[in-house]
């Protein structure tokens, strides 16, 4: 079985062959600007206008907790759009309740491991959930263990190098 790799890097510019998905954890309010978004947003438009959209028009779509949306920004590269926070972290807010939620990011990545695994590709991310989402590494690694690992695919994680 393989292990998730771990790299200093940016997750942007995925490294290896073949096809890619770049995932990530967004909010579920459409906010987007802080974050691993704005690394996004400089290489590739796509992403935000997509999740925009998605937000906007939700009423009419699967715009929630635990949904993904799946942006191809290159031939062999789609950025996978995983809504498993609620809300943001105010600034200066000093409550202990984080925006991060374990059980929509489980489903997002069951979701994902789907797609990619119709798509033949490898999981690419910083460590989703654990930035501004405020989760930890200990309750997100298992979950991506769980739903892709095990099912065989590539997950490389990229701690990115200041």
């Amino acid at each position: 079985m393989p292990e998730i790799a771990y790299i200093r890097g940016d997750a942007t510019v995925p490294s290896g062959e073949g096809p890619k998905v770049i995932a990530h954890v967004c909010n579920d309010i459409g906010g987007w600007g802080k974050g691993f978004v704005r690394a996004l947003s400089h290489r590739w438009p796509e992403p935000e206008a997509a999740y925009r959209a998605w937000h906007r028009d939700r009423a009419a779509n699967d715009f929630g907790l635990g949904a993904v949306q799946y942006v191809r920004v290159e031939p062999s590269l789609w950025v996978a759009n995983m809504v498993g926070q609620r809300g943001i972290r105010r600034r200066g807010s000093s409550g202990t309740e984080v925006p991060v939620r374990y059980e929509a990011i489980d489903a997002a990545l069951a979701a994902l491991g789907e797609k990619t695994l119709e798509l033949g590709a490898s999981v690419h991310m910083p460590r989703i959930g654990c930035g501004l989402a405020g989760g930890t590494w200990s309750q997100v690694e298992p979950l991506i263990e769980q739903r892709l690992v095990r099912r065989e695919i590539q997950v490389t994680v990229y701690d990115h190098g200041d």
